[in-house]
């Protein structure tokens, strides 16, 4: 399976860098120096590879240049490129309340009461927190703020999420 662990957002400058939104724990260690990303362009299916000549902090964004992309035409035509690795490639956390999202993607979703929600289909990332995206068996996307108090276990072995939804959070609209 693969995991995402930046994208690229836009072009900065006229050398060739590019705006990498990071999705990763590691972008020191995932975009050093050397390191090749395997890539895909949106709309495309095939992958590429992207070797790192060199990434640096600026301003709270990570700026990553790659070999062979040296000007900003060239750092244009890569929007939207998602970079990943390959799942088996990550150690599980150490921390009972830190999962990745390939971890919580397929498990059921069940309310305290024993009621079936739906399965995750997706982890987003939004700027005011993590959703979880869930495919109701009515086939509704219901989105779930992935907050303690709404979402007080997750049972990675048994496949199971609980949620403690407010008043309104699980009906149709």
């Amino acid at each position: 399976m693969e995991l995402v662990i930046g994208r690229v957002a836009k072009s900065h400058g006229i050398r060739g860098e590019i705006v990498v939104e990071v999705r990763t724990d590691s972008p020191e260690l995932r975009f050093a120096d050397g390191v090749v990303l395997t890539g895909r362009r949106p709309r495309e299916k095939q992958n590429q590879t992207y070797t790192v000549a060199a990434s640096r902090n600026h301003s709270g964004r990570l700026l990553v240049r790659l070999q062979g992309v040296s000007d900003r035409t060239a750092a244009d035509e890569l929007r939207g490129t998602l970079f990943f690795i390959d799942s088996a490639d990550v150690e599980p956390s150490d921390d009972p309340d830190e999962f990745y999202d390939h971890e919580l993607e397929g498990l059921a979703v069940r309310t305290v009461d024993g009621a079936d929600v739906g399965v995750i289909a997706e982890v987003l990332h939004a700027p005011g927190g993590e959703l979880l995206s869930v495919k109701a068996a009515d086939g509704r996307e219901i989105l779930i703020p992935f907050v303690t108090a709404i979402v007080p276990e997750i049972d990675i072995a048994g496949g199971v999420v609980l949620v403690d939804a407010p008043e309104g959070l699980l009906d149709p609209e």
